[in-house]
Formats: structure tokens, C-alpha cells, sequence
């Protein structure tokens, strides 16, 4: 075997086909070989095979009278940042996963005989050491409907577990999936997305167009931004970033530079694709839903199969027609107007007024929501986003303007219930 220590060769003038391949550099690989040429600026392009480049480098050393010294290891020429970014790839990717789904599709209407066909491909990623698997919801139910059969592989494993479907919450686009195998990797570290940087170095880890295990390097480009969900409502505080982002990439781990979760790739943004979202190709615009929004969906889909939302126990009128009421009544004010209170809810409860009719048959509108524990309330998903951050039972102020007059503040206390314990109250 090669001894890694340097290779001295030393020639006194021979022509070329007589001098011996002292020091063995034939034996060195076409990398290695043209890696010392590179070191010494000499121009290799028109080498068409291994045996050129040896003659190259070897006329370099007669040229140059000095020995030709092979490197002890290649990672020495990475720097530090490369050497860290190889070093997170190579210790998180075992907990990737390659996300194949299936549907039975009748051969006619009228048929009864139903084929199983493949429905869609995406990313994943091992969420603990139960087996638990996390990846979008679009990515498990990208045809419209939920799959008859989900195939999970992980990096490194020649195995496609079949995966059971444990809970999808459609608005926030996430689904975990649950695969059973004797051995599995250690699942990713989790950051906080509230920590997060705007130019920060990001990796993100994925099959885009079923090249499996991909990985790409960017920065955070933005923070904060929204991205419509599957159900149509937006998911707030996504991470924007210039890490290419393909389809396939769709519920991949977006990483920091330490390799702990900061957030799941779910949509890239193309002009040329229907309403801006799509998967016409990465341009540089792609988006993750935030890890603190994927902690609080996941945990609850793990424990209950579905996401529990607390509830203030109101309805509210659309932005639209909020804003244009207030600015028809000259109202510098931002906020939710209340149109409807449930009965014993935690609304009723802390006295907030709903919409009532005028005697003319004109729509009053009732209280006007614009803070909650502090947060500003100026649209729907803020009031939504800021009651369901919280848990059911916990009790939260709110901030309200009395039938919408700015003279008439209050700040009222509820305690949240679940949406499904209304109907009982």
C-alpha cells in the first residue's frame, strides 16, 4: 500500500520514457493526480487519460527540479466552513427519509377492479426514536385524497418501510407518519425558529426530483413571511431562504449550520406556476414552515392524532369586511370585529359583545378585537394564530374596543376551551 508520507521523485535530464515511476505516483488516483497539478498552476485540460497527467506532472518536476509531495488527506484542502457543512450532512442525513405514496385507482367508472398506482414522492425526516416521521401533508396527499399505501426509506438502508398515516393537519401542512424498525438513527436536534437570522447559513436535505439525498446551502433571505397552507389559510412566520428548493424537497429539513431543525421545506415560489406557488423550478424563493409552529402541530398529532385548537368561542367578520367598516365610520383603528359569541363560551364568558341588528335592520357590529396578552390583533390569522399558540384551560387577556369606539378600551380575561368541548358547555 502507497505510504501517505511524501513522494519524492527527482530526475537528472532523461527524456521522459526512461525515467521509472520512481516513488509510485501511477498508482495515485486521476483525483489525487490532477489535485497536485492544480497545486502547482499547471494546466491540464488537454490530458486525455491518466497516463497524460502522470507525464504532465512528472515534466513539471524535471522543469522545476522539486519533488512532487502527495497530500496526507484531501479534507485538508476544505476549509472550515466546508469541513462543518460535509460534517452535518454526513451525521443528519442517516435520519432523512425518501416518502413514496401509492393510491387504487379503478380502471373506469364502471369497474370494479381497482389498480394500485403511485400517487406522489417527497422528504421526510425522523422526528424521535418511536418511529415517528415528519413531512407535509401535500406530500402524503398530493392527489387530493389520503394514500392506501406510504413507503418510507431511510438514508443508508436498503429497506422501504411501509408507514402508517398517524395525523395531518392540512392548514399548517404537516403530517407524521409512523414507521417500525429495530434500529433507527438519531432523530434531528431541534433549534428555535425565533432565534433565527436573517443571512444565517441554512442546508436543506431532500430528494428533488427523486435524486435522493440532495443536499443545498443558502442563508436566511427573510423571516415572518406567509405561505397559503393546503386548507387555504396562510401559515405565518415561514422561513424564506435561497437554499434550492425542488419539488421533492417538499417536507425536508431545513437545518442551521450546527444541523439542528429549523424549520420544514414546503413550497418554492414560481411566477410561471398557478398563483405564484407551484413547482415550476427553484429560483431562489423557497419557504419552510417554522420549527416552533412544527413542534406545537407535531406533538399533538402524535398525542391525539389530530391538532387540538383552543378557542375564544366567537366568530369574527372577515378582514375585508372589517376594514371597510372601519374606515367607512372614519375609524383610525386596526383589529377583528366580533359578529357572533357562542353561548356559555369563554367569550360569553368574559362578556364580549357580539353583532346585534339596529332598528333600522342595519348590521351593528360588535366588539372589536385588538390585542391578545399583548400581541396586536390586526387581521384574523393574528387572532387565530395568537389563541392557538396557547393551550386549552390557559386563560389569556384580550384587549378589546367596545362596539368599535376607540374611547370605549377593555381588557377582559377568558379562559380557552377546546373546539369540540363548545358543543358541550
Amino acid at each position: 500500500m502507497l505510504n501517505r508520507a511524501a513522494l519524492a521523485v527527482r530526475f537528472s535530464g532523461r527524456p521522459y520514457s526512461s525515467v521509472p515511476d520512481v516513488g509510485g505516483l501511477g498508482s495515485l488516483s486521476i483525483g489525487e493526480l490532477k489535485q497536485l497539478l492544480s497545486e502547482r498552476g499547471v494546466d491540464y485540460r488537454d490530458c486525455l487519460e491518466k497516463s497524460d497527467l502522470t507525464r504532465r506532472l512528472q515534466e513539471n518536476a524535471m522543469k522545476q527540479g522539486k519533488a512532487v509531495s502527495r497530500r496526507p488527506s484531501s479534507s485538508a484542502d476544505l476549509t472550515a466552513g466546508e469541513l462543518r457543512t460535509v460534517d452535518t450532512f454526513q451525521r443528519v442525513s442517516p435520519s432523512v427519509a425518501f416518502i413514496t405514496t401509492s393510491i387504487l385507482q379503478r380502471e373506469s367508472q364502471l369497474s370494479l377492479r381497482a389498480t394500485e398506482v403511485p400517487a406522489g414522492t417527497g422528504s421526510g425526516f425522523l422526528w424521535d426514536d418511536k418511529g415517528h416521521v415528519v413531512t407535509n401533508f401535500h406530500v402524503v396527499a398530493g392527489r387530493g385524497q389520503m394514500p392506501t399505501k406510504v413507503k418510507v426509506t431511510l438514508r443508508g438502508g436498503s429497506q422501504a418501510f411501509d408507514a402508517e398515516v398517524v395525523g395531518s393537519e392540512a392548514e399548517k401542512d404537516l403530517a407524521v407518519l409512523r414507521i417500525n424498525a429495530a434500529e433507527l438513527p438519531s432523530p434531528i436536534e431541534l433549534g428555535s425558529s425565533s432565534e433565527l437570522q436573517v443571512g444565517q447559513s441554512v442546508l436543506a436535505i431532500g430528494n428533488p426530483f427523486g435524486l435522493d439525498y440532495t443536499l443545498t446551502t443558502g442563508v436566511v433571505s427573510a423571516l415572518g413571511r406567509e405561505v397559503d397552507g393546503v386548507g387555504g389559510r396562510p401559515i405565518k412566520g415561514c422561513v424564506q431562504t435561497d437554499a434550492a428548493i425542488n419539488p421533492g424537497n417538499s417536507g425536508g429539513p431545513l437545518l442551521d449550520s450546527r444541523g439542528r431543525l429549523i424549520g420544514v421545506n414546503t413550497a418554492i415560489f414560481s411566477p410561471g406556476a398557478a398563483g405564484g406557488r407551484g413547482v415550476a423550478g427553484n429560483i431562489g424563493i423557497g419557504f419552510a414552515i417554522p420549527v416552533d409552529t412544527v413542534r406545537r402541530v407535531v406533538n399533538q398529532l402524535i398525542r391525539y392524532g389530530k391538532t387540538v385548537r383552543p378557542t375564544l368561542g366567537v366568530n369574527v367578520f372577515d378582514d375585508a369586511v372589517s376594514k371597510s367598516y372601519l374606515q367607512q365610520t372614519g375609524r383610525n383603528v386596526e383589529g377583528v370585529i366580533i359578529y357572533e359569541v357562542l353561548p356559555r363560551g369563554p367569550g360569553a364568558q368574559a362578556g364580549l359583545n357580539p353583532a346585534t341588528q339596529g332598528v333600522n335592520g342595519q348590521t351593528l357590529p360588535g366588539d372589536l378585537i385588538v390585542g391578545v396578552d399583548g400581541q396586536p390583533i390586526r387581521q384574523v390569522e393574528d387572532l387565530l394564530s395568537a389563541v392557538e399558540e396557547r393551550q386549552p384551560g390557559e386563560t389569556v387577556r384580550v384587549r378589546v374596543l367596545r362596539r368599535c369606539d376607540p374611547a370605549k378600551e377593555e381588557v377582559v380575561q377568558a379562559r380557552l376551551v377546546m373546539r369540540d368541548q363548545l358543543s358541550k358547555l
